[in-house]
């Protein structure tokens, strides 16, 4: 009898074995691209030379090659987490008719990308041309890669619903495997995209459960999401949609430095600017269905240890002559190279901590405020910038041939995001006059901005020509429970003094102290970016209304605010820093440390306050009840 059971168990055995199968593939994955098609520090940067750089398309090519070689048959795919452009320079080249980014993507053979807000950085026009020139107009796509967007909503008759966009696709391995994919932009991330346009966003969560039953339904065995939403809101989206098996992360440039497993599903995001590939490697049992990831290495950092395939390099070659081309064309032959040096140092000027004044954030500010000046012929008595419009930090090289040196691409770099109302890249400074009254109302938007909006480091501004106290604990009374709606004060800032010197703001004795209540005039400048937010949120809560005028007082739109230089192009913001840099030669020791221009208080937060008098009011509720009920029970 004992016998007989062993031989059923083995038979029981080999018939399972016989219908399952384990398959193994491949995922890598990278994300926030951002238009880096050369490493960076780009001051660091030497051709086919060991530099201590980071990323770059062609060393990318050759680990992504050296993968594929190593797993020979096992499948392998590639994909991109969204914003694949925005934020360098290179990026310049999309209005005048460039497609680099997905040309080198098809080349190096990505699979698929989905949508990140900077796609959206020259509005869904360009974004469309962009992809046309890519070959996703044709009705058979050009080479392998996939656009898979599955959350974003593009009106008929448009130019972006001519281009090929997959709600989401189901590969088929050469193994027998299907891969469910979709691509999703979170709702924080497109609320970063002021140029969307027409696009219309639709909940993620809701999306991502439809998708994913139409996926299993489809016959997917595995399913993958490229999400461009954030390492929280990815982790919320494992916790409340069952069946995704993989979360590829971008946006908030997050390095997971190990996967994260919530529930079943693997979440990772191998950082931005093409610093590292991601690689993940799974195992599927057919007959169980369960999907095993492999204890093996999952980042690698595309340093200058991994040779530059010189097929790729051809090609961001060509791109740094049509980007000089550029360059030289718009600044009037000012600046011809992105190679040259910009400007040198001995110390670097970096933007060391969030919500609250850099160094890097008054070098930008001076920059604007100085160079305006010299553009405009008046005075300009402010200027301000968001943190968010801040890409980076000037490091000087440290090497033996960058030596206390910082290249001009490195410099443009800091401030190129966005896109004027002529379409010319970068976003254009803009100058009117403000009341006293408004300078405290865009200081206090400052403020309010950054206690309400997740990840609001962004609207947090550097100043020039100013220095001013406040209290975030003063900008709300509270929130309204279970609404989560805010209840503004408004009585952040404390005091506002304003520069009087005329050159480089220090720590002088060189201010004048503004009167909140006042209706006299001041220029200041910002740029494009800023200058959407800043009447908008007056338009919410009119005691912050801020109005842009010309000299006599009258109103202007954004537009008629826009700075032009004397050939009549918009006076952008990178063209601002660029110049300042290059008038300085040397960057002065000012810049060394910050000289309290602004300056936090701590004091006991107002909604204290608002729940301690609640607290209050609900307990002389509760002890009126209390009498009534007693003198009614005598």
């Amino acid at each position: 009898m004992k016998l007989f059971f062993s031989f059923l168990l083995v038979l029981s055995f080999s018939i399972r074995s016989a219908f399952s199968e384990v398959k193994d593939f491949t995922i890598l994955h990278t994300s926030d691209e951002h238009s880096t098609l050369s490493p960076i520090p780009f001051t660091e940067y030497l051709k086919g030379q060991p530099s201590p750089t980071l990323g770059g398309f062609a060393r990318l090519s050759t680990k992504v090659n050296e993968i594929r070689r190593q797993k020979k048959g096992e499948p392998v795919l590639l994909f991109s987490c969204g914003d694949i452009m925005g934020g360098s320079p290179y990026a310049w080249l999309i209005p005048e008719g460039k497609s680099y980014e997905m040309r080198l993507m098809q080349r190096i053979g990505y699979d698929a990308v989905t949508f990140g807000n900077h796609e959206f950085d020259y509005g869904p026009d360009e974004l469309a041309k962009f992809y046309e020139r890519a070959g996703f107009k044709e009705q058979s796509q050009v080479g392998k890669t996939s656009v898979i967007i599955t959350n974003m909503r593009v009106p008929n008759k448009t130019q972006l619903s001519e281009i090929k966009l997959l709600p989401y696709k189901i590969y088929e391995l050469e193994n027998g495997l299907k891969i469910g994919v979709f691509g999703l932009l979170g709702k924080e991330a497109y609320k970063l995209a002021p140029a969307h346009g027409y696009v219309v966003y639709e909940d993620e969560i809701e999306v991502a459960k439809t998708t994913v039953q139409k996926l299993r339904e489809e016959g997917a065995n595995v399913i993958v999401e490229l999400s461009h939403s954030g390492i929280e809101a990815d982790k919320i989206m494992a916790q409340k949609v069952k069946g995704i098996d993989v979360i590829l992360g971008g946006h908030d440039h997050i390095t997971t430095p190990d996967p994260l497993l919530i529930g079943n599903t693997t979440i990772v995001h191998s950082g931005y600017y093409l610093r590292n590939l991601g690689q993940l490697e799974f195992s599927f049992d057919t007959e169980t269905k369960k999907l095993t990831r492999k204890n093996t290495p999952y980042l690698h950092t595309l340093d200058g240890n991994i040779p530059e395939d010189t097929s790729i390099t051809a090609i961001v070659d060509e791109a740094n002559r049509k980007l000089n081309r550029f360059l030289s064309e718009y600044t009037n032959q000012r600046f011809d190279s992105i190679s040259q040096v910009s400007v040198t140092s001995n110390f670097d000027v970096a933007k060391d901590a969030d919500f609250k004044e850099t160094t890097i954030g008054n070098f930008i500010a001076d920059a604007m405020r100085i160079e305006v000046s010299k553009v405009t012929g008046k005075r300009v008595d402010f200027a301000f910038q968001g943190n968010g419009v801040i890409r980076g930090d000037i490091l000087v090289g440290k090497e033996v041939w960058s030596k206390d040196k910082f290249s001009l691409y490195d410099m443009l770099g800091i401030v190129g995001l966005g896109k004027g109302p002529d379409m010319s890249p970068g976003y254009p400074l803009i100058g009117c006059y403000l009341t006293e009254r408004e300078i405290f109302n865009v200081l206090e938007v400052s403020s309010l901005l950054t206690e309400l909006e997740t990840g609001a480091d962004q609207f947090f501004l550097q100043v020039s020509g100013i220095k001013y106290n406040y209290d975030p604990g003063k900008s709300l009374w509270g929130k309204i429970p279970y609404k989560n709606l805010p209840l503004p004060a408004t009585k952040a800032v404390k005091s506002v003094q304003m520069f009087t010197g005329d050159s480089i703001q220090d720590g002088s004795d060189e201010f004048v102290k503004l009167d909140k209540n006042s209706d006299k005039l001041h220029y200041i400048v910002t740029d494009y970016y800023v200058g959407t937010f800043l009447p908008y949120v007056g338009t919410l809560l009119p005691k912050l209304k801020i109005s842009f005028k010309d000299e006599n007082g009258k109103e202007l739109t954004i537009d008629e605010c826009v700075i032009h230089t004397e050939d009549g192009k918009e006076f952008k913001s990178w063209q601002s820093l660029a110049q300042y840099a290059q008038s300085l030669k040397t960057i002065p020791e000012q810049y060394k440390t910050t000289h309290d221009r602004i300056v936090k208080e701590a004091g006991i937060p107002l909604v204290t306050w608002t729940y301690t008098a609640l607290v209050i009011l609900v307990l002389l509720i509760i002890w009126g009840l209390k009498k009534l009920f007693t003198r009614k029970s005598k």
